[in-house]
């Protein structure tokens, strides 16, 4: 099952100690932890029937919980069809991350005006331990760990209207996120962009900052099109339109 920073972040993304049925906080909080980590891949098909079985209860409860993932992106449920694992295009992915960087990057410019020295030094802690993941190649608890940092950055430069849009967001690029740490070197560089981002934190340098995570953010993006086999199709795809043209206008 999902250990404690899994169930805090999606806990709290889901809204679960709001909801009277515990089960069904149980069931959405199982499946969505699947789909992020990879367990559950885009597209694949959710057996309302095994799921009864696996937390013994009927199916409506499990049809409530994935009606929850569905309201947060993870499931797609279509009329005389089985519910899936979401699978976003190649343009909903290129449309997340811009919006993700320009968001980040005033993120990254409210902390460096912000943040105190004792939040500070809190970040620091937090990004030492993720070296230790990353070291050990615990993608997944460095994955979780990131987004808690995040979270706690968002928190940190108090303006409940940043953080609550990318509150909106996180559930829908928590799968992309997982995914291109999964990309092998990946956890080092990304360890790497948290202590830089950290270091012009502490130099007060914003606009360093907004940079820094704009372009930590670009190269997640190209990470989780490299594990799609997007670029390759992407580049593919431009190569046939430059042909084409050239034809056009021979």
């Amino acid at each position: 099952m999902t250990d404690q920073n899994t169930r805090l972040v999606l806990e709290r993304l889901l809204r679960l100690r709001d909801r009277r049925e515990p089960l069904v906080g149980q069931i959405a909080e199982w499946v969505g932890a699947d789909i992020v980590e990879g367990r559950l891949e885009p597209g694949q098909d959710l057996n309302s029937v095994d799921l009864s079985r696996r937390f013994e209860t009927s199916r409506t409860p499990v049809r409530e919980a994935l009606m929850l993932l569905e309201q947060e992106g993870l499931v797609e449920m279509k009329a005389r069809r089985r519910p899936r694992v979401a699978a976003p295009t190649p343009q909903d992915i290129r449309d997340i991350y811009q919006v993700r960087r320009n968001l980040l990057s005033m993120l990254a410019g409210l902390l460096v005006e912000r943040a105190g020295g004792e939040e500070l030094a809190e970040l620091r802690t937090r990004v030492e331990r993720m070296r230790v993941l990353a070291d050990g190649g615990d993608v997944d608890g460095y994955f979780w760990s990131h987004v808690l940092l995040q979270e706690r950055m968002a928190e940190m430069v108090g303006n409940p209207t940043l953080k609550q849009i990318l509150d909106s967001l996180t559930l829908r690029t928590l799968m992309l996120r997982h995914l291109s740490l999964s990309r092998a070197g990946r956890l080092a560089h990304s360890v790497d962009d948290q202590e830089r981002l950290l270091q012009a934190c502490e130099e007060r340098d914003g606009e360093l900052a907004s940079a820094l995570i704009a372009g930590a953010t670009i190269r997640a993006q190209r990470a989780v099109e490299e594990q799609l086999g997007l670029g390759e199709q992407d580049g593919a795809a431009r190569g046939r339109k430059a042909a084409n043209g050239h034809r056009a206008a021979s």
